[in-house]
C-alpha cells in the first residue's frame, strides 16, 4: 500500500473526504527555495467549486504549512501541508446503505481493504485530495518558473463543446493562471457552461479533454526507456481521479497518418535548434527536444449522478438500486486543469532535481 510518490521530490498524500484533514508531505524540496503563500492560496481558489457548474461543497481550503520552511523557505526537510476539512455531510454517507457507486472505487477499495476502509465521500479515493495536491504543485511550480520554465492548461473540450488550441506562449500560459474557468477563446467558456448547467439539470454530468504545454523545458532532459518524459508524467497524470486518457503531442490523433505527415523537421535558428512542427509534443526517444512539452489528458464525466443506477450491496452482496443523495460535481474538468499544472510540475521538479542536483532549485548558501 503505498501513497507517495517520486524520487529527489517525493511527495506522500494523506486523509480522507469526510475525516479531520488531509494534506501533503514534500521530501526533497531544496533548502532555501522560496514559499509564496499568496500563490498557493491562489492556487487553491482555482480548484475551488463555484456555482452551478460545481458541487456545494465549498471548502476554506485554510491550510497550514506544519513543517519545513522557515521565515518563508524551505529548509530543505520534509515540508507538511495540512488542510483541514470544515464542510462534510457525513450523515448523507453513514445513514446509507453500503452500495457500490458506479464509476466510483467503493468496489475495488472494499476488496483491497477489505472493509475497513473510510467510505465517507469516497474517503481516500476522493478529488478532495487533490487539494493538498494542488497546495505542493504550487511551491513546485513557482520553482520550474525561477528557472524560465511555465506550465498551463485549459479546457480544450468539454460535452462537445471545443476551445481554440494552444500557441503556445508565456503570455497565453500566464493568462490562463488568472482564470478561474480556463479557456483560450473567452466565448466558449459561457457556452461549456450552459452544457455543464444542462447535464446538471437532468441529474447528470459531462466530461472533456484537458490540454497542456510546458515551456522552457531545456533539452537534454528525460531517459530512454522506463523513466522517460512521457512514462514519468503518465504515470502521475493517471493516478488523478477521472483521468481516463494521456497522448503526448498530435499522439493518436495522428495514428493513421504517414511518417511523412507526422515527423517534425528540424531546422537551426539564431536561439539554437527547433523544430517546424511539435506533433511528438517536444519529446523524442523519451527526452526533451527544448520544443514545448504538449499533452492531452481524458477526463471523464463525474461518476457522481442523480439518476437511478444498478449496483450491489458491499455488505449483503445482493444486487441493488442506487438513488444518489448529498454534494457532487455535475463536472469536474475546470477544477481538475490546477490539479494536471500542480502534477506536471511536481514531476518536472522531481526529474530536473535528478537531473541536476537537488539543490539547483535553491538559494545560494550562507
Amino acid at each position: 500500500m503505498k501513497n507517495t510518490y517520486g524520487s529527489s521530490l517525493q511527495i506522500t498524500l494523506f486523509g480522507e473526504s469526510h475525516g479531520p484533514y488531509i494534506g501533503a508531505v514534500l521530501d526533497g524540496l531544496a533548502p532555501g527555495l522560496p514559499i509564496d503563500e499568496d500563490f498557493i492560496k491562489h492556487q487553491l481558489s482555482l480548484r475551488r467549486p463555484s456555482g452551478k457548474i460545481s458541487t456545494a461543497r465549498v471548502e476554506a481550503d485554510e491550510y497550514t504549512i506544519a513543517s519545513g520552511m522557515y521565515k518563508g523557505k524551505a529548509t530543505g526537510t520534509p515540508l507538511t501541508i495540512i488542510i483541514p476539512n470544515s464542510s462534510q455531510h457525513s450523515t448523507d454517507y453513514e445513514k446509507a446503505e453500503r452500495l457500490a457507486r458506479p464509476g466510483h472505487a467503493d468496489y475495488a477499495a472494499s476488496c483491497k481493504y477489505h472493509g475497513f476502509e473510510d467510505f465517507r465521500g469516497g474517503g481516500h479515493f476522493s478529488g478532495r485530495i487533490t487539494a493538498a495536491l494542488v497546495a505542493a504543485g504550487a511551491i513546485a511550480i513557482k520553482a520550474l518558473e525561477s528557472k524560465g520554465i511555465y506550465i498551463g492548461s485549459h479546457v480544450l473540450s468539454c460535452g462537445g463543446v471545443k476551445d481554440d488550441g494552444f500557441t503556445p506562449t508565456v503570455e497565453e500560459i500566464k493568462a490562463l493562471g488568472d482564470k478561474a474557468f480556463a479557456v483560450i477563446n473567452d466565448a466558449k467558456e459561457a457556452e461549456m457552461k450552459a452544457v455543464i448547467e444542462a447535464a446538471a439539470a437532468e441529474g447528470d454530468s459531462v466530461g472533456g479533454i484537458l490540454e497542456t504545454a510546458v515551456i522552457g523545458m531545456p533539452a537534454g532532459v528525460g531517459e530512454p526507456w522506463f523513466d522517460s518524459i512521457e512514462s514519468m508524467l503518465s504515470h502521475a497524470l493517471f493516478s488523478i481521479p477521472a483521468i481516463k486518457g494521456v497522448q503526448f503531442g498530435a499522439g493518436f490523433d495522428m495514428a493513421d497518418c504517414r511518417g511523412s505527415q507526422y515527423n517534425d523537421a528540424l531546422r537551426k535558428g539564431e536561439s539554437g535548434a527547433y523544430t517546424e512542427t511539435n506533433n511528438n509534443g517536444g519529446i523524442n526517444g523519451g527526452i526533451t527536444n527544448g520544443m514545448p512539452i504538449t499533452f492531452r489528458c481524458a477526463v471523464k464525466p463525474t461518476p457522481s449522478i442523480f439518476k437511478e443506477q444498478k449496483t450491489i450491496n458491499l455488505i449483503t452482496g445482493e444486487n441493488a438500486d442506487l438513488s444518489l443523495k448529498g454534494r457532487h460535481d455535475p463536472a469536474i474538468i475546470h477544477r481538475a486543469r490546477i490539479v494536471v499544472d500542480s502534477m506536471a510540475a511536481i514531476v518536472l521538479y522531481d526529474i530536473l532535481a535528478g537531473r541536476f542536483g537537488t539543490d539547483w532549485f535553491g538559494g545560494e548558501c550562507r
